[in-house]
């Protein structure tokens, strides 16, 4: 897998994964350093780059049963792209030793052999992208809901965008 293959998420359909019914299977993950200060997407969890390496198995603990993630940096055109790639090395050499299953869900619980056994899960493959044009593009889309209250559309601040008082 390399970085030119990562799958990247227009800032559209993840804003309608935000707002579905589904939201709670999609995780955003900001991996923006000290630029994180003056807004972030509703209900992403920043872990700044510098501490991303020694943060990888938490995130994966943590995120093991997501459905999407989405990484993203200012412009995710290197932090979260990198940061992506090293999820899914991490993530896939979980699921070579046997540590991870590569669908998400819970496990199915059957009878095979006349015993209760754990068997292989109908869930799904966990897809994870980096967010297209990255913090400052969804900015763009989605900032003048934040100026321009009286005409907010479903796009609401409190659903997508929060801004740090300063």
């Amino acid at each position: 897998m390399s970085v030119a293959r990562l799958q990247r998420i227009p800032r559209e359909e993840l804003a309608d994964l935000l707002l579905s019914d589904d939201a709670s299977k999609v995780a955003v993950i900001d991996v923006r350093d000290d630029d994180h200060v003056g807004g972030h997407i509703h209900k992403s969890t920043h872990v700044p780059s510098s501490q991303l390496e020694h943060r990888i198995p938490e995130i994966l603990r943590t995120l093991h049963d997501m459905e999407i993630v989405a990484f993203h940096c200012a412009l995710s055109q290197q932090r979260g792209p990198t940061a992506a790639m090293r999820y899914m090395r991490e993530k896939e050499s979980k699921i070579n030793d046997g540590q991870y299953e590569k669908t998400t869900g819970p496990p199915d619980i059957g009878i095979q052999g006349g015993e209760i056994k754990r068997l292989p899960t109908a869930g799904k493959e966990q897809k994870v992208y980096v967010l297209d044009s990255g913090f400052v593009g969804w900015q763009e889309k989605y900032e003048s809901t934040i100026a321009n209250t009286s005409s907010l559309s479903r796009y609401s601040t409190n659903s997508l965008i929060q801004v740090r008082q300063r």
